[in-house]
């Protein structure tokens, strides 16, 4: 056994005592380079590089090549139009800060205008022009300022003449790119006896809430009005804004289960409309008090409490009357004269 362990005891010993020797030894044969990188660097300098010959200082002039490039109307290089700044990424890029990624599923509402209502849209609304068709220049609808005072130049245009007189949006020939579709649904409820109790202005945006699936904001009074009972600064309004999903999943809400449920309801009055493609009607507290949300919980809210509210429905047509085809599309009906 012992003439076994005799070389291992060797070699251990030998390790032991030869490794002050190798770590004595390491910087000796380690490369170092940085003496030579040293004397490369001390002997390039900026000062040694020969100045620029006289011709070329006699030659340049900035300002002779400015009026050169004026006269031969040429650009300036591609580098010189870039801005400081990088643009922001669009909103469909992940990388922006206003993505918002999906939809992963579509509502039933966005299910049913894709595949039936756009197409029947797009039919109906559709005007052919024969290959060649120049459309009419469009004349200035603005008004421009006559006379002879110096007042009226470089002044912008004057609108139409009149209260009455609104520039309606221009008429694009439809193809399947502009189909009127639905933006945003906005509600908007009106609450003056929150400026006495502010328990109702509670109950009205939990209700909103409720209904939009949107947290609900609330507005003051911006001016005393003696016949509304309004004074400045005090709350009086709450507003829930809907857009996407939200929008869909409420008017399907609002045309399947609401709107059947009232007694004697004509529908939406036919006069409704700013001309640029909104709709605009109005639901009482009873009425409100309809929706699935508010019945299953209904002792929640007070009933004397529960407010009406008024409902906007924004759409991105350009008429009255392509805005009111999309809604009864949807299932809202018009009652009354129609306002084109």
């Amino acid at each position: 056994m012992a003439l076994r362990e005799l070389p291992f005891r060797t070699a251990a010993a030998f390790c032991r005592d030869a490794r002050p020797a190798i770590r004595v030894a390491e910087p000796l044969f380690r490369r170092n380079a940085s003496s030579e990188a040293a004397r490369e660097v001390e002997s390039a300098s900026s000062l040694e590089v020969p100045p620029p010959s006289e011709d070329l200082v006699k030659d340049f002039d900035p300002v002779a090549r400015s009026r050169l490039r004026r006269r031969g109307k040429k650009e300036l290089p591609p580098s010189r139009y870039a801005p400081l700044d990088p643009l922001p990424p669009p909103q469909s890029d992940p990388s922006s800060r206003l993505f918002q990624p999906g939809p992963f599923s579509l509502p039933r509402l966005e299910q049913t205008y894709q595949s039936t209502i756009a197409s029947d849209l797009l039919t109906l609304t559709y005007q052919h022009y024969p290959p060649g068709y120049r459309a009419p220049k469009t004349e200035q609808r603005l008004r421009q300022w006559t006379g002879d005072s110096p007042y009226y130049k470089n002044r912008p245009l004057r609108p139409p003449r009149g209260k009455g007189e609104v520039l309606r949006l221009l008429n694009e020939p439809r193809t399947f790119r502009n189909i009127p579709k639905i933006t945003k649904v906005t509600l908007h409820s009106m609450v003056p006896e929150a400026q006495e109790n502010s328990a109702n202005m509670h109950v009205a945006g939990m209700i909103l809430q409720a209904i939009t699936n949107v947290r609900a904001e609330t507005h003051k009074a911006r001016h005393n009005v003696v016949g509304w009972g309004l004074r400045q600064g005090r709350y009086v309004s709450v507003t829930s804004t809907m857009e996407r999903e939200d929008a869909h999943d409420f008017l399907a809400k609002l045309v399947d289960v609401v709107l059947p449920k009232i007694k004697e309801w004509k529908g939406v009055p036919g006069s409704s409309g700013d001309g640029h493609g909104n709709m605009s009607f109005g639901l009482t507290p009873d009425q409100v008090a309809l929706f699935p949300e508010i019945e299953v919980n209904y002792d929640a809210y007070p009933p004397k409490m529960i407010p009406g509210c008024h409902i906007t429905i924004v759409t991105d047509a350009t008429s009255n009357k392509e805005a009111r085809l999309l809604l009864q599309a949807i299932g809202l009906p018009f009652y009354g004269k129609l306002n084109d």
